[in-house]
């Protein structure tokens, strides 16, 4: 059995990563649902949670026990928002801007370093004596190193999506945004404004078999059943998992595009949301483009698109491991509450 000080500590991880920008505690979707794709994850027709079940959450925590907990974290009875925050010290919601533009300057720091050093070697002399083999080998942990500082810049960019880089009444918005743009839209190119939203809808429908964004779900005793295409693409899916990151912001599946506007997250958006996501694509357009005319192709790809392939296995890696575990449920429209769904997020250490 854990003990309270651990539970508490991925409580109150699963509160401040899950809740987006709002405590909703039941999302009504009214948008269309995605249709199984190869990018699909498998989980097992047992572990899908139908039929009504009870919901009443936990209304004190004084005489909570090790067995309340225990319950609580085995999703029989997840509490409210509002319970979770009762439980935790107050200063696990104090937010120091400082500290975090501290972190945000070392992360992009760290990759344009990283990335400066890779491109100076490519210029070199030496490496461009080497055959095409020993070009790749010479330049493989650069670029792998450069990828793993681009993955914890994006971690800067998820965080400032939730409005948690700065918690400033005055100032914290625009300073979420600023931070989303420099470390999402440039430096990982992944506009931050339409990453944000479906972001966000994947909270408010987490581990919902149908509506969830993001990490979509299928059942595994019915992949015999999916368009033959599909299913051939499913089962070969790790060959193309450098790709699928690209596949995910640029074609649209599962939620629909981020550079180009279409699919299921920007139904019902105005067009005021959607210009507003244009000026982040505008960005990471810019970036790209400026980086690729001066760079030329080649440089490009080895420089920049290879340490980004390095970055999408991070993000698939850890995205993976954070939906996954031996337990792990997922629940339709009339099992499916906001509470349930966060409660399924796994804890971990990397």
């Amino acid at each position: 059995m854990k003990n309270n000080s651990i539970v508490k500590g991925a409580l109150a991880t699963t509160l401040l990563w899950t809740a987006a920008d709002s405590f909703a505690p039941v999302y009504h979707s009214t948008q269309q649902q995605a249709s199984v794709t190869s990018l699909s994850s498998s989980i097992l027709a047992d572990d899908v949670i139908r039929g009504t079940t009870s919901n009443d959450p936990l209304s004190t925590v004084a005489d909570m026990n090790d067995e309340d907990i225990a319950a609580m974290m085995r999703n029989d009875n997840p509490p409210l928002p509002g319970t979770i925050m009762k439980m935790l010290p107050k200063d696990t919601f104090q937010v120091d801007t400082a500290t975090s533009l501290m972190y945000a300057g070392l992360d992009v720091a760290a990759v344009v370093g990283s990335m400066s050093f890779l491109y100076a070697v490519v210029q070199s002399d030496f490496y461009n004596g080497l055959p095409i083999a020993g070009q790749a080998l010479t330049v493989a942990p650069l670029q792998i190193l450069t990828g793993f500082a681009m993955w914890c810049t994006w971690c800067i960019g998820h965080d400032a999506g939730h409005g948690t880089v700065s918690k400033s009444t005055k100032f914290g918005k625009g300073i979420n945004r600023l931070v989303g743009e420099i470390t999402h839209s440039m430096i990982c190119l992944t506009p931050f404004v339409p990453w944000a939203l479906s972001h966000k809808k994947h909270h408010l429908n987490h581990n919902h078999l149908e509506k969830d964004y993001s990490h979509e779900w299928m059942i595994r005793e019915e992949a015999d059943d999916m368009p033959p295409f599909i299913k051939a693409t499913y089962y070969i899916r790790m060959a193309y998992l450098p790709f699928l990151y690209f596949i995910y912001l640029f074609t649209g599946i599962p939620d629909g595009g981020h550079v180009l506007f279409y699919g299921r997250m920007w139904e019902g958006e105005s067009m005021k949301d959607k210009l507003d996501g244009a000026l982040s694509v505008a960005v990471s357009v810019a970036t790209a483009g400026t980086l690729w005319h001066n760079m030329g192709t080649s440089d490009f790809a080895v420089v920049c698109m290879a340490p980004w392939t390095v970055m999408g296995f991070w993000l698939f890696m850890v995205t993976y491991l954070q939906h996954h575990s031996d337990d792990g449920k997922v629940y339709t429209d009339d099992t499916f509450t906001f509470e349930k769904g966060a409660f399924e997020t796994v804890d971990r250490d990397y």
